[in-house]
């Protein structure tokens, strides 16, 4: 049995791995940190893509946002329809902007847009297809757009969490 000192020793001699004075050569970064990918999504988001499972990833990552926005906006609709509802420019549930001026009514219709056609053409062919395949880059740019539509639900006040 190795002593106390032993295991000490073995701790310390690969602490540097923890430690910001790593040389980056040295340090391997995951995928998901290169590409800021958003801690609030399921670990399973993770391990699914760890897997080389990436369309289904994708899925999971935008069911994760449908939940998040049915939650907020108290909706029970899903997709779609969710998103239309929800972030709605006339009467939103899910307010982005104060939408007091031209530009702020832009874009709450335009991430209004963005959240309905990341259901429509990203989580709903995964979601009734069996057959998607899609390369780690294509998942961590649709893992990347998931991410921007949580921070942005968190720039204006919104626990994604």
């Amino acid at each position: 049995m190795e002593s106390e000192l032993g295991w000490f020793e073995k701790i310390v001699r690969r602490a540097f791995l923890f430690t910001s004075g790593t040389p980056e050569a040295e340090r391997v970064l995951h995928p998901f940190e290169i590409r800021n990918i958003h801690q609030a999504l399921p670990p399973k988001v993770r391990k699914l893509f760890d897997d080389g499972h990436y369309a289904e990833a994708t899925f999971q990552a935008f069911k994760f946002l449908d939940k998040t926005i049915q939650r907020l906006s108290k909706l029970t609709t899903s997709g779609f329809n969710l998103m239309m509802a929800a972030l709605s420019e006339a009467s939103p549930l899910i307010q982005l902007t104060s939408c007091s001026t031209t530009s702020e009514k832009d874009e709450q219709k335009g991430y209004q847009f963005l959240f309905a056609g990341g259901s429509l053409a990203i989580r709903n062919p995964r979601g009734h297809e069996y057959n998607i395949e899609d390369s780690p880059d294509v998942c961590l740019d649709h893992l990347s757009l998931a991410s921007l539509l949580l921070r942005r639900l968190e720039q204006s006040g919104f626990s994604v969490s």
